[in-house]
């Protein structure tokens, strides 16, 4: 495995667990970004990895950009390119083959942190975790996604209050809201999320991708053409090794063996 200075990652099973670990509060400056992303890259590459896990050391899940770092921009061709590197890495693990599931724990997950577990799958998070978009405060705005797939997320009007304000919300807020999918005990999100890519990584990869790019692609599209793109994938499938494993498993009453092709 790779050595990364600001994340850390190991593997459990057939699932990757990568830690941002950049004291105090597990902000992105240009290293960790980079880092997160050639570990990710490292994870997709790996054939024995079927689910992925994202969360933070300590007390933070992330605090989002490194102040200091836009501090730094000189202009707009400086923060056009610190924009488009997080959008980059963020968008890959929106694009994920592999289920990814953001264990967001602590305190808060705030600016790009809150944009990391946006484009995650699957997000957890414990009763202690704070939400918020706080950019607006600072004079500036969400530059990684946040005025984006906030309100794909949790409706236009209430994305819009929460971006205007920089107001932060609690972990069951986000869950009512359908910010996050589960809120959890202090000190069990990681726990939590392992049990839930245990069950995940017992599916076929080729459907996996196939679920992931359809609900993404679908999401840009009038709801005719998603059908349409939705029974064009159903139909590949059907001509998949996994597929004859996954009927003849059920009729013959027994767990499926998938390979992923």
């Amino acid at each position: 495995m790779g050595d990364y200075q600001n994340v850390r990652l190991a593997i459990e099973d057939r699932t990757a667990i990568l830690t941002i670990d950049h004291p105090p509060a597990n902000s992105f400056d240009e290293q960790t970004v980079q880092d997160l992303s050639a570990a990710f890259d490292e994870t997709l590459a790996d054939p024995k990895v079927k689910v992925i896990i994202i969360t933070g050391a300590g007390q933070f899940f992330s605090a989002g950009a490194d102040i200091n770092a836009i501090a730094a921009v000189k202009g707009y061709d400086d923060a056009k390119q610190l924009l488009l590197a997080g959008q980059g890495v963020f968008n890959k693990i929106e694009s994920s083959p592999k289920p990814v599931i953001a264990a967001v724990n602590g305190r808060f997950a705030l600016g790009g942190g809150n944009e990391l577990a946006m484009s995650c799958h699957i997000r957890l998070a414990e009763d202690s975790v704070s939400f918020g978009q706080p950019e607006c405060n600072l004079g500036v705005m969400p530059g990684w996604g946040g005025t984006q797939r906030l309100p794909r997320l949790i409706g236009k009007g209430k994305a819009i209050e929460l971006l205007l304000t920089g107001d932060r919300i609690r972990a069951q807020e986000a869950f009512r809201l359908g910010l996050v999918n589960k809120v959890v005990p202090v000190g069990t999100v990681v726990s939590e999320a392992k049990r839930l890519a245990k069950k995940l990584s017992t599916q076929s990869l080729v459907v996996t991708k196939a679920i992931i790019d359809t609900v993404n692609e679908g999401l840009d599209m009038s709801l005719a053409d998603g059908l349409l793109l939705e029974a064009d994938r159903f139909g590949r499938l059907c001509e998949t090794e996994d597929m004859r494993e996954g009927i003849g498993a059920f009729l013959e009453k027994r767990r499926p063996q998938f390979k992923d092709r």
